[in-house]
């Protein structure tokens, strides 16, 4: 079984550990990546080309930049514009959906409140996105 690689940008310390339980009860082996202050993580991204995570997850409210800003700046980034980036937020509202999805967010989860919860939402999200592994 090929290990898949996620990229987690969240600033919430406990929401991060939260995340990294939920991820470990997945059937699928996912190597979690995690930065807790977005600006840090879009330099990351932008200068580190060996940095191809397979799913990047994104918390919308954070200081110093917000998910938003974070999700145009990525777009513009030719090598990651194949990287399903799945929206992680407590909100729940609509407007902030629809907004993200036209700015290129693959899927949406609002933060569940338990793992088991979390851990459902996450292998669907997964198992919808991912891309079949080549056989070559």
């Amino acid at each position: 079984m090929e290990t898949l690689t996620c990229l987690l940008i969240d600033d919430d310390a406990d929401d991060l550990e939260f995340f990294t339980l939920a991820i470990q009860r997945l059937k699928e082996q996912v190597h979690c990546i995690a930065f807790d202050d977005g600006a840090e993580a879009l330099k990351k991204l932008s200068d580190d080309t060996t940095l191809r995570p397979d799913f990047i997850f994104l918390d919308l409210n954070m200081p110093r930049i917000q998910g938003k800003q974070i999700l145009k700046e990525m777009k513009k980034l030719q090598r990651l514009d194949t990287i399903p980036v799945i929206i992680y937020s407590t909100s729940s509202e609509t407007h902030d959906m629809e907004e993200t999805k036209a700015l290129g967010a693959a899927d949406y989860i609002v933060k569940a409140p338990s793992i088991k919860l979390l851990s459902e939402r996450l292998e669907q999200v997964i198992n919808l996105h991912k891309k079949p592994f080549s056989s070559i």
